[in-house]
């Protein structure tokens, strides 16, 4: 079902000559659907006398901050930065005034995909209806004590760390939320906001709570906000791990299979936990003229423009096809690690990122559903830089530049997104005939919401690992069991990068040596220059590589935009040569090996003289 939501707000002074609350709601724009609605109601604290003023930047730097933030965050992640940003600013404030002026409640709610999340602080409550049922999801936060019940004991601003409470649920359509600020609440009772909150418009809902507010008496200001959902959102990756787990796992396929209107054409992976098939289905439509498919030799198994054909005058296309292997069908991890891949994927495609990243389809071509667990990549034409090494061809310093700023730029937009794709080599980058560079597996990356068991994972292939992942200890020059080995990061795939354009600048050697699988990485000295082995490499080129391959990660560039940097300022501003390790962290041994030629050389002395220079 499409997004849909109705959204009522009301708010009067009441009886106090100043409104002090304030709330605000924001509907996502185009594009950005996945983040779902937010709607927040805040109570400014009167005593200091700018109870508004914080009421109304809270909730305005909530619900439009909101949106700023990466699409791979969890809900609650996103709300606890803005409102810890947002309490630790008026909490300066409030220590350069005694006593304090600026101090709200705030409740906050965000529907998103099938589930809603509620951030609440102070006595502001939030209530849902569901099938006639009215049920309070907050808790005020005053004192227990009835005669203290005005006294609040969490407030937003008075101290620089603020514990928020933080709920999360299902969503169903027709359900409605109420946000009642305690001008409200405090005077309405809970049958008469069951009754009022069936009427069917939420600004009708809104206004009539105010209003019989007021009409019992309320001396307080009063403010309401009501949410209707009327439609579902697309699914959050808990929505597709549910959905991943009523599915079943297609049995292995042969070619001249079927699926859901898909042909099997042939298998292309099988690694043991994945299988990849390229498949063929009905192509949209496409007017009079239908490209030929190109050279079998010429495929590879992801990418975005899909290679097209046709058969007996009718046009079809090629796609990926990804699921698990049958022996892992009832893995309940590796099934929510592919989830994750489909959800992340499907987030990437509405950022900058989706340029070089391929296409994931949400449903096979022709309106059918989907009886099984697989996700459905578009297929292009081209081949991965692995394919093109192992055909020795030879990349040009100019070529290997223009692959990595196109590999950069797809990096940068993916880190700003708290995303890590964590297995960067030639074998996942895909050159298409468009000339379009494009990231292809997603199954390894870390994004802030994977599974624990991808994230637990030693993942990515040995060669390309930094050398933090394995405990390396650059004292020792060694894998030092004592040293905890680095989670992976940002800086994780620019060295898989740096490794990646080495390899190719020398027709496939690898500065630290090829490190095979339950092997450990081995950094015992600094790499030779890629222009010791082709004699095209610029230094300034040089510099830039062995900066990105550096053993000590303080020498490496540390963003994706600082390294895109180096490459286009290029020899007009060039960079030095990372210093080279000094002879202690090439060599730990190395005092030991010289105090062991002194003695040998010392002994020989001795000997000759004991034997041959006269008593």
């Amino acid at each position: 079902m499409s997004f849909e939501m109705d959204i009522g707000y009301t708010s009067l002074a009441g009886a106090k000559p100043v409104n002090e609350d304030f709330a605000g709601a924001m509907l996502p724009e185009e594009g950005h659907e996945a983040m779902g609605v937010i709607a927040a109601i805040a109570d400014g604290v009167s005593a200091g006398g700018l109870g508004r003023d914080a009421a109304q930047t809270t909730v305005t730097t909530l619900v439009r901050d909101y949106y700023g933030t990466p699409q791979t965050w969890d809900t609650t992640v996103a709300l606890d930065r803005i409102i810890a940003a947002q309490n630790a600013w008026l909490a300066a404030s409030n220590r350069r005034s005694e006593p304090a002026v600026g101090l709200t409640t705030l409740t906050a709610l965000v529907l998103r995909g099938h589930s809603y999340t509620l951030a609440h602080v102070g006595d502001t409550r939030a209530y849902l209806l569901r099938e006639g049922q009215v049920t309070q999801l907050t808790v005020d936060h005053v004192m227990p004590h009835r005669d203290f019940r005005h006294q609040l004991m969490r407030v937003v601003g008075a101290e620089d760390r603020l514990v928020v409470d933080y709920m999360q649920g299902d969503l169903q359509v027709g359900d409605v939320f109420i946000l009642l600020s305690d001008g409200v609440h405090g005077s309405v009772r809970l049958r008469q906001l069951a009754e009022l909150a069936e009427l069917a418009q939420a600004q009708v809902i809104a206004d009539s709570l105010v209003q019989a507010a007021l009409r019992a008496g309320s001396n307080d200001n009063a403010t309401a906000v009501v949410v209707r959902v009327l439609g579902l959102l697309d699914a959050t990756l808990q929505d597709v791990s549910r959905s991943a787990q009523e599915l079943p796992v297609p049995v292995r396929l042969k070619p001249g299979d079927l699926i859901d209107g898909l042909r099997v054409e042939e298998v292309v992976a099988d690694n043991g936990v994945n299988l990849i098939y390229r498949v063929r289905g009905m192509a949209p439509t496409l007017g009079t003229g239908v490209s030929s498919l190109p050279p079998e030799g010429a495929l590879a198994p992801k990418g975005g423009l899909s290679a097209l054909g046709s058969s007996a005058g009718e046009p079809y296309v090629y796609y990926a096809l990804k699921t698990l292997h049958p022996s892992r069908a009832h893995d309940p991890e590796e099934c929510a690690a592919l989830a994750h891949e489909a959800w992340l994927a499907r987030c990437m495609q509405s950022s900058r990122a989706a340029e070089h990243l391929v296409q994931l389809h949400e449903a096979p071509p022709g309106g059918k559903g989907q009886t099984a667990f697989y996700l459905l990549y578009d297929w292009h034409a081209g081949e991965s830089l692995q394919q093109m090494l192992a055909r020795k061809h030879r990349f040009a310093p100019t070529q290997v530049v223009d692959l990595a700023t196109q590999v950069l730029q797809a990096l940068a937009r993916l880190h700003r997104q708290s995303v890590v794709h964590r297995d960067l080599k030639p074998a996942n980058l895909h050159l298409g005939t468009d000339g379009v560079l494009r990231l292809l597996d997603l199954g390894v990356a870390l994004s802030g919401r994977e599974p624990a068991a991808v994230r637990e994972l030693h993942a990515g292939t040995p060669s390309y690992v930094n050398p933090e992942q394995w405990g390396f200890s650059l004292r020792s020059g060694r894998i030092d069991t004592d040293v905890p080995p680095e989670a992976p990061d940002a800086q994780s795939d620019l060295f898989a990068l740096g490794v990646t354009l080495y390899q190719l600048l020398t027709e496939g050697k690898l500065p630290y040596g090829e490190v095979l699988p339950y092997q450990s990485g081995r950094y015992y000295r600094d790499p030779q220059s890629p222009s010791r082995y082709n004699p095209e490499v610029p230094i300034w080129l040089d510099h830039v590589v062995l900066k990105a391959v550096a053993r000590d990660k303080r020498q490496r560039f540390e963003t994706a935009e600082e390294f895109l940097l180096a490459l286009e300022r290029g020899a007009s501003r060039p960079l030095t040569a990372p210093p080279a390790s000094p002879l202690m962290q090439r060599d730990p041994a190395f005092v030991w090996k010289l105090l062991l030629v002194v003695s040998g050389l010392f002994n020989v002395l001795l000997i000759y003289w004991l034997l041959f220079l006269p008593k």
